[in-house]
């Protein structure tokens, strides 16, 4: 990682940095309040598909083209990324976690008075934008802020707003926005997004601007493959998540019996498999950083291959997409990873491990579409599933050979597991 930054601010000193001793109240105020930049992002990442129909009659047009919107987002993150990444370069990194949220808090304000289709697509491309840059700068943040031996925590604790936007912003957002128009879910995202970037401003500490760091430090992160390697493993490997989730919904209505009154609470069980996943795996991760990599993808090709099973009982399909929810302990694991190896090229790898994890969003969701059009049925998304943790598991075999040819240690407090 970059050379340790010195903090002024009370009740969080630079000695946070180094020690292995708890951390201050302080440390998981300031945590928080990235965190619920985290959550805003979670919410208005998925706001748009539990209002399809409403913006569909709102805008008179059809449902498939109010799902563009889903579309045009998840490609502003994979341009917004490397781009905001290179303007963010030298600049002090609390001061662009206030500025991504700035711009999220406009970008979704803005959506809500999209009076077309056209400019609609345009609003929730830019709405993407900072999305990865955000979860890139927040985990070197939180990760700088924690004792050596919390470091995956810190990542984790950041990305559970996202765990917990999904188990219940997201619900409350939809029903917001059925009651009183989607226009003011967009409007609820923003001021939570407004309020992250007041709480970064008051409880962060300020580091300063980076010195000696340029964007051609930024840019050898395209010549570094471990990096691509380890992009690779979150680009592939989480894919099997989404392969699952996305039809969930369909999947146990057609085949175990589940009930439209019945679909927020397997949702709900997806999101609690998230939190639990974020909060043990994280630990794991301290203690054995590649170890639970590994662990992790075998443990996705387990309850894939288990979904694929048990989908037309309920209750085991129930038990299943709690376990397959844990698998997102993979996402912090792998920051930490491409922290590790990315050597001057901090911020634009990391901000771009979110663009490889839309990348297994829309991949995973492609090849379960596919399976399931040629005939194999909904359940056939868990055989999808573990064929993708399979290749990530390949990917993550490839990582550790290149490594060791390349003389490259394991790093930190990690090991290599073979």
């Amino acid at each position: 990682m970059d050379n340790p930054v010195i903090f002024e601010v009370q009740g969080l000193s630079s000695s946070s940095v180094v020690s292995n001793e708890a951390p201050s109240p302080a440390f998981y105020i300031a945590l928080l309040a990235i965190g619920l930049g985290s959550f805003a992002i979670g919410v208005g990442e998925f706001i748009s598909m539990g209002l399809l129909p409403e913006i569909s009659s709102s805008l008179s047009i059809t449902i498939p083209q109010a799902g563009h919107a889903i579309s045009a987002y998840a490609l502003g993150v994979v341009i917004g990324a490397p781009l905001l990444a290179i303007l963010s370069t030298g600049r002090s990194r609390t001061r662009m976690l206030v500025v991504m949220m700035g711009l999220y808090a406009v970008a979704n304000i803005a959506s809500a008075l999209a009076p077309n289709y056209e400019l609609l697509l345009v609003l929730r491309l830019l709405s993407g934008f900072p999305h990865g840059t955000f979860f890139g700068i927040a985990s070197l943040v939180a990760a700088s802020l924690a004792p050596p031996n919390m470091r995956a925590r810190a990542v984790a604790y950041v990305m559970l707003g996202l765990s917990v936007a999904t188990l219940i912003g997201v619900p409350a957002a939809t029903g917001l926005g059925q009651w009183l128009g989607w226009r003011s879910a967009f409007i609820l995202v923003g001021l939570i997004a407004l309020a992250s970037a007041i709480c970064v401003a008051k409880f962060v500490p300020k580091e300063p601007p980076q010195t000696g760091v340029r964007i051609a430090h930024e840019l050898s992160m395209f010549t570094n493959r471990q990096v691509w390697i380890t992009l690779g493993i979150g680009a592939i490997g989480f894919g099997g998540l989404f392969s699952i989730f996305s039809y969930v919904k369909p999947t146990l209505m057609s085949l175990a019996g589940l009930t439209e009154m019945g679909v927020p609470f397997v949702l709900a069980l997806f999101g609690a498999g998230m939190v639990t996943g974020n909060i043990v795996g994280s630990r794991m991760a301290d203690r054995d950083l590649l170890g639970t990599i590994k662990r992790c993808l075998i443990w996705s090709m387990i309850v894939c291959a288990a979904f694929a099973l048990v989908a037309p009982y309920l209750w085991l399909a129930c038990v299943a997409v709690f376990c397959v929810g844990t698998v997102v302990v993979i996402g912090p694991a792998v920051q930490i990873r491409l922290m590790d190896v990315a050597g001057k090229a901090q911020t634009m790898a990391a901000a771009m491990n979110h663009s490889a994890f839309n990348f297994a969003n829309a991949a995973g969701a492609f090849l379960g579409g596919i399976a399931i059009d040629a005939g194999l049925g909904y359940a056939s998304t868990g055989w999808v599933g573990m064929m993708l943790s399979f290749a990530g598991l390949g990917m993550f075999y490839w990582m550790i050979i290149d490594a060791r040819r390349a003389g490259i240690p394991a790093g930190g407090h990690s090991r290599v597991s073979s």
